[in-house]
């Protein structure tokens, strides 16, 4: 029963992650591209961290039995308490800011379905960094996955590549250049993966709970960004 409640789990997950990125993927490029006043993306980037340092400190709160006082201990402790241990999250953090802003120049010039297709590299560049960083050994399969993911987003590229036009009209918001929606899209790809493989490291080199360590990271992102 405790095997299929996990199979279940799994399946729940993976539709809920499919289709987190899409809507993102979509209500970003909306945002970036509808006629009016843009927002600066910064403001959006720390927006998001909030509600992630929000929602973060709230899990910690239930697993600290729903009790205030020792929320307030533990982010203390963990925290507060030791500063070193603390700093180590602010590399992640920063390649982090640079990595979000960079998805909005993305979604900036890139429509909807080349940005997700291409954004799709950050699997190749953390299977990359897994082997750099935490030493693991890839299959034959798992390259050879990874070389057709890197196949098909370049075919993607290359059946819309047209000579260099600005994309813009009347109605089509602001100028749109393909390669520099490219090229902030790979960059965010190989920040993505040296962020998150780092970040994995940090997880198993100490006993911090994964909840405390994004609340670490949510506070450096705030500063930083």
């Amino acid at each position: 029963m405790e095997q299929k409640n996990s199979e279940k789990m799994k399946y729940i997950s993976l539709v809920t992650l499919t289709v987190q990125n899409a809507a993102l993927g979509l209500s970003m490029r909306y945002a970036r591209t509808r006629v009016g006043d843009m927002f600066l993306s910064s403001t959006a980037v720390l927006m998001s961290e909030l509600v992630k340092l929000i929602s973060c400190l709230w899990l910690v709160y239930h697993e600290e039995g729903n009790s205030i006082s020792k929320l307030k201990e533990a982010v203390h402790t963990q925290i507060i308490k030791q500063p070193l241990d603390t700093l180590k999250v602010c590399v992640p953090s920063m390649v982090y800011v640079v990595q979000n802003n960079l998805l909005y120049v993305a979604a900036s010039h890139l429509d909807a379905a080349t940005y997700q297709v291409t954004y799709q590299l950050k699997i190749l560049t953390t299977a990359l960094f897994t082997v750099a960083i935490l030493k693991r050994q890839l299959i034959a399969t798992q390259w050879t996955a990874l070389v057709v993911l890197l196949v098909g987003v370049a075919m993607v590229q290359l059946a819309q590549t047209e000579p260099e036009k600005t994309d813009k009209t009347a109605s089509s918001g602001p100028e749109q250049h393909r390669w520099v929606g490219f090229g902030a899209a790979l960059a965010a790809c190989v920040l993505s993966g040296f962020a998150g493989m780092y970040f994995e490291k940090i997880l198993k080199g100490s006993n911090v709970s994964v909840w405390m360590r994004n609340i670490q990271l949510r506070i450096w992102l705030k500063f930083t960004d």
